[in-house]
């Protein structure tokens, strides 16, 4: 029997202290307190926002090899993960205009640290949330399901943010990772949606005429889907799965 392994990209270099350092002596911002202990202190942070993001994507990849073993369906179809560079981390605080420094990051920034979950099916999108957020050592902090309720643009996924332990040396640290659950269509309609909003060089109303489009995509690929999972389930014996996202107690 063949064992499918989910792939798994990475959308950063593994953390280089001396990189972090550089990056942030280099900054000139007047409000910053990064001197040179914060400095360590962001580089030490930047660490165990890793260190998480690489446990919770193990525990998916256990999750997925059980599912090949147990029931010969691989849900996920690719895993993608990411940290914040420190560029985009700055900027968001500065949106959300709060103080740039390391306790101001812990505090208020949940998705330093990302993983994207591409799954095959809508029920697998909940089955491997479900069966992750029922994990002990996990704590679910937030659940955001777009899946039932679309955004108004048609955007599709559900968003979690788990707080996962990290150990050092100094105990458990429980760290926040975003975790967003999608199928495959969700994600390439999703991608598409990104660089249109990006675009800045194409005129109002054919920006407005594509986001129309999009949204009527969206409708369309929801209906797919629906269509394709019931003959998925018929064909493969799988069962309905409760399309209700679980949350910590």
């Amino acid at each position: 029997m063949a064992i499918i392994i989910a792939v798994i990209l990475d959308r950063h270099s593994r953390l280089s202290s001396a990189d972090l350092k550089a990056r942030l002596k280099g900054l000139n911002i007047s409000d910053s307190i990064f001197d040179a202990d914060q400095i360590a202190e962001f580089v030490d942070l930047m660490q165990v926002y890793e260190g998480a993001m690489y446990e919770i994507s193990t525990k998916l990849e256990i999750l997925d090899n059980e599912f090949q073993v147990r029931f010969s369906h691989d849900p996920v179809h690719h895993m993608e993960r990411r940290l914040k560079s420190v560029n985009s981390i700055i900027g968001k605080l500065e949106r959300k205009g709060l103080p740039i420094a390391v306790d101001s990051i812990r505090d208020n920034l949940f998705d330093v640290a990302g993983i994207r979950v591409i799954c095959n099916y809508r029920d697998d999108v909940y089955s491997v949330s479900n069966y992750l957020s029922a994990q002990s050592d996990i704590q679910v902090l937030r659940v955001k399901d777009y899946i039932k309720k679309p955004k108004q643009n048609g955007y599709r996924s559900l968003h979690v943010i788990y707080a996962v332990p990290v150990f050092l040396s100094s105990g458990a640290h429980y760290t926040p990772v975003e975790v967003q659950f999608r199928t495959i269509a969700m994600d390439y309609w999703a991608s598409l949606e990104h660089a249109l909003r990006y675009k800045t060089d194409l005129p109002d109303a054919k920006l407005n005429e594509h986001s129309q489009t999009l949204l009527d995509c969206a409708r369309s690929l929801q209906n797919i889907e629906v269509q394709m999972q019931n003959i998925h389930r018929d064909i493969n014996g799988a069962p309905v799965v409760d399309q209700t996202p679980k949350t910590s107690d």
